[in-house]
């Protein structure tokens, strides 16, 4: 693979609880090419969302090393660690987190303006951002005004307004209904290929899997299987 975005090899992650000790991650190798967009499945437990917040610089690591774009992320102090995500990534959750007393524009516009971008250009890029989600009548609307679809169509947007070089997302569609996933995950993959942004994703859903470039299965922190059978489909 040439010139992966992100690079991984030998990450461990242990958790303690008191008694319990957890081995979250075993050994952990992995490369992901700029531009492609992956689905990390398998059973709840397995370590996916440890590995999403390992790989995105959100947790510590017990051993091994993480490179992006180059960089070896836990290498950076907390503070360049912390610009550097606000910089080059973008993040989707489950449960959207947008601040609820925040119009839809004013939530895209927030991480522009908490890394210093002017309040005139911030809106600007967050009014278009929201036109390409598809959401140019609901700039205006809070949070409670919105639909779930429409909810994770405002979170997308401001994951990508910064135009981050990885977007890293954990259960996107898990509050969704089918048909309300699918389109999320059509908007993802038209993103991705407008703008060649790399998506990692967390999920539950064949459905969403199915339309990812390559399918990562986890079983008790370790990696199984990695499958890009989807790709090769799309190539033909």
């Amino acid at each position: 693979m040439e010139d992966p975005i992100i690079a991984v090899t030998g990450v461990t992650k242990t958790y303690n609880n008191g008694k319990l000790r957890v081995e979250a991650l075993k050994g952990i190798d992995l490369e992901v090419s700029r531009g492609e967009i992956v689905a990390v499945m398998g059973p709840s437990g397995c370590g996916k969302t440890t590995l999403l917040n390992c790989l995105s610089g959100l947790d510590n690591l017990d051993s091994g090393e993480v490179y992006i774009e180059g960089k070896k992320l836990h290498a950076l102090s907390d503070d360049l660690r912390t610009d550097y995500r606000a910089r080059r990534m973008g993040f989707v959750f489950q449960h959207y987190n947008l601040l609820p007393v925040l119009t839809s524009v004013e939530n895209v516009e927030l991480p522009l303006l908490l890394s210093g971008t002017g309040s005139r250009r911030a809106r600007g890029l967050a009014q278009e951002m929201l036109e390409m989600v598809g959401l140019q009548d609901r700039m205006n609307h809070i949070p409670a005004e919105l639909s779930g679809g429409q909810q994770q169509r405002v979170t997308i947007a401001r994951a990508l307004v910064n135009q981050p070089a990885i977007v890293w997302a954990d259960e996107p569609t898990g509050d969704l209904d089918t048909e309300t996933s699918k389109e999320i995950m059509d908007l993802v993959i038209r993103l991705n290929k407008a703008n060649l942004q790399t998506f990692m994703m967390v999920t539950h859903s064949p459905d969403v899997g199915m339309m990812a470039d390559r399918i990562i299965r986890m079983r008790d922190g370790v990696i199984e299987d990695s499958d890009d059978s989807n790709k090769l489909r799309g190539e033909q």
